[in-house]
Parts: C-alpha cells; sequence; structure tokens
C-alpha cells in the first residue's frame, strides 16, 4: 500500500473527533482500528494503520516538569517543532496533524505514521543471516545508514536518542529510505559538539555481539565518516573505538550483588 500524502492526510482530519479520540486513547480504551504500541513509561502510545496515523501522550515525568516546559516547551512541543525542523532539512520525521491537552493537563500529539521497519528489525532481531541475500541487504542497509547519518550529522542535528528502534528504514529497490522518531530531545549545533556525536554513535550502538559484528559497525562508520570531514581518519577511528566501548558497558549486565551475613 502506497503512503497517502501528508496533506491529503491532514485534509481527511476532524479535529474535534481526534480530540474526543485523545481523551479515549488516554484512559485506556482502544476504538476499533486502533492498537497500542509499546513505549518508555514517560508516554502512551497507539496507532492506526489504516487511518495511517500515530498517537502521542507525554506523560508528566515529575512536578518540575511544567516549570521546564515554560523555558523550553512543553515535550509534545519540541517534538512537534523538532519534527518539522528535520523536515525542512529535507530529513524524514513524522509530520503532525494534531495536537492539544487533556482535561487532567497532559499533552498529546497525533501524527503521521511512517512507513518501514526498526533498524533493529532489520538487523534481525538477534538472529545472524547468513545467506547471499540476507548479507548484502545486510551490508548495503548499514552503509545506508552510515550515510544518512553522516549527513544529519554534517547537518548539525543530534538526535535525542539515536538507538536503532528510533530510526526506520524502508526498501525502495537497491537502496534504502530513513526517518527519524522521538525528536522531542533533538539539537542543532553548528558544527555538532564531538561528545554529542559520539553520545549518538554510542546509541547506535546498542546492539549485542550477536546481532552486530565489528566488521558490520566499521562498515556504518565508514559511510558516516566520508560525510564528517571535520574528523580525520584516526580522529574518526578514535570516535569508533570510543562509541563501542561505551555501547558495550552499557550492554554489560550489572555485576551481583553479595549478600553480607
Amino acid at each position: 500500500m502506497h503512503l497517502r500524502g501528508a496533506s491529503a492526510i491532514t485534509r481527511d482530519i476532524d479535529q474535534v473527533e481526534l480530540h474526543a479520540l485523545a481523551v479515549q486513547l488516554s484512559q485506556g480504551y482502544l476504538p476499533a482500528g486502533w492498537q497500542p504500541v509499546a513505549s518508555s513509561a514517560h508516554t502512551r502510545v497507539a496507532s492506526n494503520l489504516d487511518r495511517q496515523l500515530y498517537y502521542k501522550e507525554f506523560l508528566r515525568r515529575s512536578p518540575a516538569e511544567a516549570f521546564k516546559a515554560l523555558l523550553r516547551g512543553s515535550r509534545a512541543t519540541r517534538a512537534r517543532r523538532n519534527a518539522d525542523a528535520l523536515l525542512l532539512a529535507g530529513i524524514e520525521a513524522p509530520q503532525s496533524v494534531h495536537w492539544g491537552k487533556l482535561p487532567g493537563g497532559t499533552e498529546y500529539l497525533f501524527s503521521v505514521s511512517l512507513p518501514g521497519r526498526r533498524i533493529d528489525h532489520w538487523l534481525g532481531g538477534g538472529q545472524r543471516h547468513n545467506d547471499a541475500t540476507d548479507l548484502a541487504t545486510r551490508r548495503a542497509l548499514l552503509a545506508s545508514l552510515g550515510t544518512f547519518i553522516g549527513r544529519l550529522h554534517a547537518t548539525g542535528f543530534i538526535h535525542g536518542d539515536l538507538r536503532p528502534g528510533n530510526v526506520l528504514a524502508e526498501r525502495h529497490g537497491d537502496r534504502f529510505r530513513f526517518a527519524l522518531l522521538d525528536n522531542e530531545r533533538n539539537q542543532r549545533r553548528s558544527p555538532p559538539p564531538g561528545r554529542m556525536l559520539l553520545r549518538n554513535l554510542m546509541q547506535l550502538n546498542m546492539l549485542p555481539c550477536q546481532v552486530l559484528g565489528k566488521t558490520d559497525r566499521m562498515r556504518f562508520f565508514t559511510a558516516w565518516r566520508a560525510h564528517m570531514l571535520e574528523y580525520s581518519a584516526p580522529e574518526a577511528r578514535v570516535m569508533a573505538t570510543e562509541a563501542y566501548a561505551w555501547a558495550m558497558r552499557r550492554l554489560a549486565p550489572a555485576p551481583a550483588r553479595q549478600d553480607r551475613n
């Protein structure tokens, strides 16, 4: 099925209907066609494939969140603005179609759902691919992903949480098209600080070695570095090594606590 243009979806939207729908979804009721989507403890998410809509409710994290919203804008506002900034730069992101506040004060956002699968799903979800077709697809995916993230960073964008689950990939023949989700914490800096770049690279490395080997990771880094011209080859290698080591530390199980008698 081809995705309708966002403008066509926007024309179909009844904002009064969507607000009433948001109230229902916030109360845990799923009308026909809506399915829950796994999310963090601080959001409630659902999608409707037929209507190509995605609902996200931003639950309060702490009492201080309202004060932070006065200074930086609410999480829903930042998610909308940051996605718009990516779209303006030609980078695929969810287009917002309606947003508002619920009776309890929390905010919600409806956006156009995007085609594609998450990067971690493309890479096998824990199963290594051994046949020639899958190996070629894997190599093309990682090289294309490196090019995409390299262009993202070269444009000055730093994603707030660049885990593989927040990057969608859709295949078109021998090419891949990518989109970024969960953009509320994005920043744009020129030039982007090295520590922020390193953190993004670490987040993309948050896959176990049985899913993503070192050769796979280097294929991505090589394509990424081709667009980061301010870094020399030795600097890029150091960054790749540091990002990998940081991710492996994050993935390592916490040491077992010993009971004291």
